[in-house]
């Protein structure tokens, strides 16, 4: 994806992803955003910055952002409740930090935590 130029403004991919995934794991229920093993490795080499792994961004013709996001989730989470949650927070957080309308937010689980 190319740089967002909102209002003037250049947004660099990564700067949106790394808000979609910090807005992901505020959820409660959700264990990580990507592969939990890879995240976490990718956390420690990068300094505590959240992974971006597992995220991806694109643009419609109106501009609007659709995000793809891979999730592992807590056992016992009811998930179309989680994955609307997770929507939301997301939506909310490019709105209000990046001012750009969302207009599709896909959520794929690909692995539920069986243990603390």
């Amino acid at each position: 994806m190319a740089e967002l130029n909102i209002e003037g403004m250049e947004i660099a991919p990564n700067v949106v992803e790394t808000i979609v995934s910090l807005a992901a794991r505020s959820v409660d229920g959700v264990v990580s955003v990507g592969d939990p093993a890879t995240s976490g490795i990718l956390s420690i080499i990068g300094g505590g910055k959240p992974s971006t792994q597992g995220i991806e961004i694109g643009t419609d013709e109106d501009g609007n952002l659709h995000v793809s996001v891979r999730l592992h989730v807590k056992n016992g989470q009811v998930l179309p409740e989680l994955a609307a949650s997770v929507r939301q927070a997301i939506a909310d957080a490019l709105s209000s930090q990046v001012g750009v309308k969302v207009g599709a937010v896909d959520i794929y689980i690909d692995g539920i935590q069986f243990s603390n």
